[in-house]
């Protein structure tokens, strides 16, 4: 039924009423739309357009509406097609008069633009908590190796020798950045919209920077026709969150691959891994695995948000409706692998010895050979020649740099090789020298970790 009926001569047809309803998934904007309700009612009252009585009762009513909602007291109808009118419809109900002026200056235009500003905000608070228990998480797994060693990849290829925390850091640096662009998405969406109206304002001595105080709001609108038909926020929050699930997806694929039996580099947790139907010795990274699909779903939320908004005119459209379930999804499927992957890393063992055989094997100190000649004043490209063909050799051989023991064999490649340079030849001492600010040496680590406990 109607909460109006001046234009219209018919009820809405039961199936335009399913197709249009909103209130199945925008009931969970309750705490937002009763809080822009409460605020609404004080200002209606303080500008002396409702009596000071009636915003009284309204905001006695809608917190008992608010507690009935939470005790799950509360019966939402489809009839009244989303939460706004639910809720407006209840009140109007126990109110009667009085309850009807509510939405007095107000359209759910500006309405819902208003919860979804409060939600965004509350959601963005909410992820970046979360990222920061998985940074802790994070810090913890590298204060538990701080001696591990592991090669450092370039594409998929052993590298360089890298201490295994130092790899972990530049996961810790993602998730900053995450949290930055949540921040700064918070920021954007905090301007209040109510009191925009339709699209146009009001005739009535609204007071919008009042509302937007009470709400914790850092400013009110500038223009109503942006107020009413702005959705950026959602699209920018959304762009945070997919950017977050691809850093979450790229440390899942690690985790993938580290727990294969071809890296052998750790071992889940039996709590976070599962089993195989049909194969008895199977240990599979499911977890990981979910995390990894659930980043598209993200990337997909946004896509429908940019192209629902990408052909709109101004000002508010019903298509803003679709603004919401992809909205909501992505915050709980954030939220859910964030949690996930920080029990994760909490529980997995890794295989210091596995990890540091990897990285002792093969060529990757063969830089580090290359600059020992830098330092003769030999030109780089020189020293990478040099270094190539010497890695040629042991190839042709069957050896590896570490089975270089004679000091002869190295100068038939350049007479610059001296004593020294078998100082170099191991991975502790690569890791050792590569002490330049952010680098891999264990005491810039160490560094870099107190830091980032200290920025949390």
């Amino acid at each position: 039924m109607r909460l109006w009926s001046g234009r219209f001569t018919e009820e809405t047809d039961k199936l335009v009423e399913a197709f249009t309803a909103s209130i199945p998934f925008d009931k969970r904007l309750y705490r937002e739309d009763i809080a822009g309700s409460i605020a609404h009612a004080k200002m209606l009252a303080r500008q002396g357009i409702i009596a000071q009585g009636e915003a009284e009762a309204i905001v006695r009513e809608l917190e008992a509406i608010r507690g009935e909602i939470e005790r799950g007291e509360f019966e939402w109808k489809l009839e009244h097609e989303d939460v706004h009118l639910n809720i407006e419809a209840a009140l109007i109900e126990r109110l009667g008069e009085a309850g009807a002026k509510l939405h007095t200056g107000r359209s759910r235009n500006d309405q819902v633009a208003l919860d979804m500003r409060l939600y965004v905000k509350r959601a963005a608070g909410e992820v970046a908590e979360a990222v920061v228990n998985l940074q802790k998480a994070l810090l913890d797994l590298t204060e538990r190796h701080l001696d591990a060693v592991m090669p450092g990849y370039t594409h998929l290829q052993r590298a360089q020798p890298v201490l295994f925390a130092h790899h972990l850091l530049a996961y810790f640096e993602m998730l900053e950045r995450d949290k930055g662009r949540l921040a700064d998405c918070a920021r954007r969406a905090d301007v209040s919209p109510l009191g925009a109206g339709a699209l146009a304002g009001s005739t009535l001595p609204l007071d919008p920077e009042f509302v937007a105080r009470e709400l914790g709001f850092a400013e009110a609108f500038r223009n109503s026709v942006d107020a009413v038909s702005d959705r950026d926020f959602v699209a920018e929050f959304l762009s945070a969150c997919a950017i977050l699930m691809m850093h979450l997806s790229r440390l899942a694929e690690e985790i993938v691959l580290w727990s294969s039996a071809e890296f052998g580099f750790i071992e889940l947790s039996d709590a976070y891994a599962t089993g195989s139907s049909m194969m008895p010795q199977k240990k599979n990274p499911d977890v990981a695995e979910l995390v990894r699909a659930k980043t598209g779903r993200v990337y997909g939320h946004l896509v429908a948000m940019l192209t629902v908004l990408k052909g709109l005119p101004l000002s508010y459209n019903r298509d803003l409706q679709e603004d919401k379930e992809g909205l909501f999804d992505a915050v709980d499927t954030v939220l859910a692998c964030l949690e996930v992957m920080a029990g994760m890393l909490r529980t997995l063992k890794v295989n210091e010895a596995r990890m540091r055989g990897a990285a002792e094997e093969g060529f990757l100190l063969s830089t580090d050979l290359a600059e020992y000649l830098v330092r003769k004043g030999v030109p780089f490209r020189e020293a990478h020649r040099v270094v190539g063909e010497l890695v040629r050799h042991c190839l042709e051989q069957g050896r590896e740099l570490r089975d270089l023991k004679e000091l002869g064999e190295l100068k038939g490649f350049s007479g610059l090789f001296d004593e020294g340079v078998f100082e170099l030849l191991s991975v502790d001492a690569s890791i050792a020298a590569r002490c330049t600010p952010g680098g891999t040496a264990p005491e810039e680590v160490k560094r870099r970790i107190e830091e980032a406990r200290g920025r949390l």
